[in-house]
This record gives C-alpha cells, structure tokens and sequence, in this order.
C-alpha cells in the first residue's frame, strides 16, 4: 500500500527559515500522491485535505498581510500630509509677518527681486503717521490693533497681483509688478483716503492716517534702488505734513521749490 512520503528527519545544512514551510511541505507531498499511480483513493482524499488546511491557512494569513498592510499605507498617507502640512506651516511662517499675515521684509525683497527681473514693477512705501504716539498713549496692544487695521483696509484697497509687505514696526511696503507709474499713484491715493475714513475703534477716537511714497522702476533694476527712492518720497510726504502721497519721479522739482539741497533724479 503506498503511504503519504515521510519528510526526512536525517540532519541537513541549516537554512533561513521559510515562512510558508507548512504550506510548500504539503504541496509538495500532494505532488509525489498524485504523482503515484498507485495511490489510493484514501491517501490522495488526505493529501488534497492537507493541501486545502495548506491553502486556507495561507489565504487567512494573506488577508492578514493585507488587512495590516492597509493599516500601514494609510498611516503612511497621514504622516506624509501631516509632514507636508508642517512643511506648508514651516514656508509660511519663514515668509509671513506674525502680527498681520502679511510678507515679512525678506520675503518681499525677494519677491520684488523676482518680479523685477521679468518686468517694470511700481513701489508704494507707507509709514503710519504719529505711530509711537498711539503706543505711548495706549499701549503696544492698541498700537498692534492699528497696525491690523491698517493692514486690512490696504487689502480691500488693492487688487490683482499687489502684495504687502511689512518692512518696519509700522513701516509697509505694496509690490505692484506691471503697474505704470500713475496707476500706482492712484493706487497710494486711494489707500491713504481709505485710511484716513476707516474708524480703527481707538481710544479716545484716536485718528489713524498713513504717509506714501511711490516709486516706479524698469526691468532688471534693482530692488534697492526702487525702495531707497520710493522711502525718499515717504519722507517728503513726512515733512509736508503727513497723511499725503509723494512721486519719487516729482521729488527734484519739489524739494527745488520748497528749498531743500536734497536732490533726487526722476526715474521715469
């Protein structure tokens, strides 16, 4: 009568185990039964139960794989968003003014540099009038409540490609790429009206107001130089009187009438 081969026990060269031993070694018996033309219907019925134990058991531990390798792919999933949430939080933080949400200084240096690089981009520097007034008067808490405010009403006032920048405690920066030189004008003139009517909720009704200066520059100027005379426009409209906007391009003909030494050569 033929018996189900044995599986020898004779020692053998040690080997990493395999982790469907089980399984191999009752495919293997259920090849040398049916292989054997002599075996008998019992031997091949215990043979294919041994094979369908074999297979079942690798189905189950299968389905576990699976089951656990879902586990594990949607963890992975949740990591990685979560790693680039931190990295968006990270990008943000480096790029933005805590107080406002608005650019930082570096931030917009850089993105002026980049948009001067491509094409003619207008600067409008603004500066808060009689700020440390309001900090010594009512506190640095009130004094960041104006900066906020002035911040929004800048938002609702711009369009299109304009960003803002805070350059200073009160001092910010708006990047007009592609704006002409009147436009940006405009622009500056809409934004200090804007502020001056907005009601900032200030004790004692304090008024807010802002000062401009605008510049306009080329194509592959430099944002320094762009800044520098844009600032020197703020700092016309300072000593004109506050809450009014400057030309850079307009400097050289005022600062003349108004008998200041400082001259300043039109760039447009």
């Amino acid at each position: 009568m033929s018996t189900i081969p044995a599986i020898s026990s004779a020692p053998t060269t040690p080997r990493a185990a395999d982790l469907f031993d089980q399984e191999s070694c009752a495919l293997n018996v259920a090849r040398a039964v049916h292989a054997d033309t002599s075996a008998n219907p019992a031997l091949l019925r215990q043979a294919l139960g041994d094979l369908t134990g074999a297979y079942e058991r690798l189905l189950r531990g299968t389905r576990g794989l699976v089951r656990r390798s879902d586990r594990e792919e949607l963890e992975m999933n949740r990591l990685n968003q979560r790693l680039r949430d931190l990295a968006a939080e990270l990008e943000y933080r480096a790029t933005h003014d805590s107080l406002t949400g608005v650019l930082n200084r570096a931030a917009i240096i850089e993105r002026a540099g980049r948009h001067l690089r491509a094409s003619s981009v207008a600067l409008i520097v603004l500066d808060i009038d009689h700020f440390k007034r309001v900090n010594d008067n009512f506190g640095h808490p009130v004094g960041d409540q104006a900066i906020c405010g002035v911040v929004s009403v800048l938002q609702g006032a711009i369009g299109g490609t304009a960003e803002i920048g805070r350059v200073g405690g009160e001092e910010f920066t708006v990047l007009l790429p592609g704006c002409s030189f009147d436009e940006a004008h405009a622009l500056a003139e809409r934004m200090r009206q804007a502020i001056a009517d907005h009601a900032f909720d200030l004790p004692e009704r304090h008024p807010v107001t802002a000062s401009f200066g605008v510049s306009w520059f080329i194509q592959g100027s430099s944002f320094h130089e762009a800044y520098c005379q844009a600032d020197e426009a703020l700092y016309a409209a300072k000593r004109d009187g506050r809450n009014r906007v400057r030309r850079a391009d307009q400097l050289s003909v005022h600062l003349a009438r108004s008998g200041t030494l400082v001259q300043i050569e039109a760039t447009h």
